[in-house]
C-alpha cells in the first residue's frame, strides 16, 4: 500500500502524484492543508519534521520526504515505465533540468517565503504577487534557453518520453498559469507543456483536479 501526504496546490506534491500515475501505482492521498498550517500539526511534524509536503509511505515503511528523493526512490523500486533515460549522460541532463525548476526556482515561491515577505519584510499583496510572477517567469524563460536549441529536446524535455524534467517543468508552468504569467514567447516550453497536458496521468495529477481545489 502506498500512502501519500500532499496538498492540491503543491507543485512538489504534483511531481510525485504524476510519477505514481505514470507508473500505474495505486495510492491513497491525504491532503495536508497548508493554508490552515496543518503541516505544523504535531502528528504530521512527527512524520515529516520539515513540516512540508509531500511525504510518502510505502508498505508501512519509513516516511519518505523531499519530492526529488521520492522520485528517485520510485524509479529504483518501480523502474517501468522509466522516468529517467537509460544512458548516464541523458540521466544527468534530465536531473539537471529537473533541479533547475525544483531547486532553483520553486523554493522562491513557496508559502513560507511569501509569509516571510509579508510578516517580516512588510510586502503587501501586490508586491508579493509581483515577486511570485517574476520567479515563475524567470524559471520558464531559463528553461527555454536550455531546451530550445538542444537536439536532445524532443516531444518532451528529453526525447519522446516523459521524465523527471517534464514533471518539474509542469509544476512551474501550472503555477505560472494560475498567476497569468505570459509565456507565449517561450515556444519550446509551451509546446512541451501542451504535450504533457495530453497525457491522462498528468491530467489526473494536476493541482486543480485534486480534492480541495477551487472549482
Amino acid at each position: 500500500m502506498i500512502k501519500m501526504y500532499g496538498f492540491w496546490r503543491s507543485a512538489a506534491s504534483f511531481r510525485v502524484r504524476a510519477a505514481l500515475n505514470l507508473k500505474g501505482l495505486a495510492f491513497e492521498e491525504e491532503m495536508i492543508n497548508l493554508d490552515a498550517n496543518a503541516q505544523h500539526d504535531p502528528a504530521y511534524e512527527a512524520l515529516n519534521p520539515h513540516a512540508s509536503v509531500p511525504s510518502l509511505i510505502v508498505d508501512g515503511g519509513t516516511p519518505l520526504t523531499q519530492s526529488m528523493a521520492i522520485l528517485e526512490y520510485l524509479e529504483e523500486k518501480y523502474p517501468s515505465p522509466a522516468l529517467l533515460p537509460a544512458d548516464p549522460n541523458g540521466r544527468a541532463r534530465v536531473r539537471s533540468l529537473a533541479l533547475l525548476w525544483a531547486a532553483d526556482y520553486h523554493p522562491l515561491i513557496v508559502p513560507r517565503v511569501r509569509a516571510y515577505l509579508a510578516a517580516t519584510m512588510g510586502q503587501d499583496e501586490a508586491a508579493r504577487t509581483a515577486w511570485v510572477k517574476h520567479w515563475f517567469r524567470e524559471g520558464l524563460a531559463t528553461g527555454e534557453k536550455y531546451l530550445a536549441n538542444d537536439p536532445l529536446t524532443g516531444r518532451f524535455c528529453h526525447g519522446g518520453s516523459v521524465s523527471f524534467a517534464d514533471l518539474c517543468l509542469m509544476g512551474q508552468a501550472m503555477g505560472a498559469r494560475v498567476f497569468k504569467v505570459d509565456i507565449s514567447d517561450l515556444p519550446t516550453v509551451s509546446r512541451i507543456v501542451e504535450n504533457c497536458l495530453k497525457l491522462d496521468a498528468i491530467q489526473r495529477a494536476l493541482p486543480l483536479n485534486q480534492p480541495g481545489a477551487p472549482k
